[in-house]
């Protein structure tokens, strides 16, 4: 009768060793899992607050000014139109010109330049580009998630 005692309780305490290292190791997974939803949960978070608005008028002649040197220069101007704060600096900022990624542009905080691109303030974007004369462009902007696309012509 003991040896069945002994073996009953060896078996318990190696089912209660191995519950705990399962429950710990649980822990540690719903603990990692938890963190990443909150990082996640705040990344989304900033996409919904983030809007802008590429406010320039698509038929100005002051879009495009092909300085008679061989390059030319985009200008538009985009308006923060949501509530999150954004920084005026071109990494916060992808653009594509007819489909084509710019990486040649500046980005500056109207009227008097600045480092916090606030809701309601407005940006100018100088894309240094050549393009056909007499013909439809379009500049497509992504800042932060939010997708805008304007369409000009030279």
């Amino acid at each position: 009768m003991a040896s069945v005692s002994v073996s009953h309780l060896i078996l318990f305490i190696a089912s209660m060793a191995i519950a705990a290292s399962v429950a710990g190791v649980f822990t540690t997974s719903i603990g990692e899992l938890s963190n990443a939803v909150s990082e996640q949960g705040l990344d989304v978070s900033s996409d919904v607050r983030t809007d802008v608005e590429i406010i320039s008028d698509s038929g100005s002649d002051n879009i495009y000014d092909d300085n008679g040197t061989g390059t030319g220069t985009i200008t538009i101007h985009v308006k923060n139109t949501g509530s999150e704060t954004l920084a005026p600096v071109p990494g916060q900022i992808d653009l594509f010109v007819d489909g084509t990624f710019a990486s040649d542009y500046k980005v500056t905080l109207e009227p008097d330049g600045g480092d916090s691109w606030r809701p309601g303030d407005v940006v100018r974007v100088e894309i240094n580009r050549n393009l056909d004369s007499n013909s439809d462009h379009r500049v497509k902007l992504i800042a932060n998630g939010d997708e805008e696309v304007f369409e000009f012509n030279t």
